[in-house]
């Protein structure tokens, strides 16, 4: 992992980190320095340990092995410290559905000890910011999906704190609420917030200032969007066919191939780097292919993402076994 400044430059520094249940480990060897301001990305599929690294960096969970330090606090020991300077908002809908939202955000500033005065001006500009006012006095379990989102923002925002932690918050929200949603976290990363969210899409990892790629417990790659792009070690090449799916089983038998995918009527091909020239290296193995069927395409971080997690299952699934004598 990258460690950029020091350590009072940073809102989350954590090393060796590691979590066993059992004989499972659910997080192995990990250290993240996470940037004060900024908003780092979790990114995996469900069960790579994104959301048991949170619940270890909000003291929620001890770690079986390493050392965490959040906003300069030391974690587990100083975890109910933490609270108060922290936000949390958990994948599912976590508020009170009986309540309604005005109800809800007093509830949760009853929690943080807030004055009166404090509450209501708090509550005012939440239901302003996160467009709530019309909704008030509506019992929260009737809100739609991205209403509930806004809600949960909101309810993690009443301490103003330091540092939010977003466990897959959009995963139940539409299109256009996952990017109203986003750009509530930029003001909020604007004046000073720093975030961590984690999350399963990729187009929302890409708006990460910093971004983990994780999988079964290890982080795989870290760095920015286009830090990760740029070291991807793989060309980009789309390829059209008149039969895709019998030209990506026949590529597959290729070392040199990372990945093959579909795309509607192109084949999205991943190329070693250490083909210098893979327009003219496929070319070669694919004499058919005329040069309006093939174009080298900037990466994307799904690119990134299949060549540094299961690359080869794909593969496995594909290629014949080799015999005693090929090895």
């Amino acid at each position: 992992m990258n460690n950029k400044g020091s350590s009072n430059e940073l809102a989350i520094d954590a090393r060796g980190l590691t979590k066993h249940f059992g004989s499972l480990a659910a997080v192995s060897d990990m250290n993240l320095s996470v940037e004060k301001g900024h908003i780092y990305g979790f990114l995996g599929p469900n069960g790579c340990g994104k959301s048991t690294s949170i619940r270890m960096l909000t003291g929620l969970l001890t770690p079986t092995a390493g050392s965490i330090e959040v906003l300069g606090m030391s974690i587990p020991k100083q975890a109910e410290a933490l609270r108060l300077r922290i936000g949390y908002m958990t994948q599912k809908f976590s508020l009170y559905d009986d309540l309604t939202v005005k109800e809800n955000l007093e509830f949760i500033a009853q929690i943080y000890c807030l004055t009166p005065n404090e509450s209501k001006r708090k509550i005012g500009e939440l239901l302003s910011t996160y467009k709530l006012i019309k909704q008030a006095k509506q019992y929260a379990g009737t809100l739609s999906g991205g209403q509930k989102q806004r809600l949960s923002l909101a309810c993690s925002c009443l301490n103003d704190p330091e540092l939010l932690f977003l466990d897959e918050p959009t995963s139940a929200v539409d299109p256009q609420n996952r990017r109203d949603f986003w750009e509530q976290l930029f003001d909020l990363s604007e004046s000073g917030t720093s975030i961590l969210v984690t999350t399963h899409y990729m187009d929302e990892a890409e708006r990460c200032h910093g971004l983990a790629i994780m999988e079964q417990g290890y982080i795989r790659a870290d760095g920015s969007p286009n830090e990760l792009m740029r070291q991807m070690g793989a060309h980009v090449i789309e390829v059209s066919h008149p039969n895709l799916r019998q030209l990506k089983s026949e590529l597959m038998l290729n070392r040199e191939i990372k990945s093959a995918a579909q795309l509607g009527a192109r084949l999205r091909v991943l190329v070693d780097n250490k083909i210098s020239d893979p327009l003219g290296w496929l070319r070669q193995i694919r004499p058919e292919l005329a040069l309006n069927e093939i174009r080298e395409v900037p990466p994307n971080l799904e690119d990134v993402f299949v060549t540094v997690t299961g690359q080869d299952r794909d593969r496995d699934s594909t290629r014949e076994p080799q015999t005693s004598e090929a090895n």
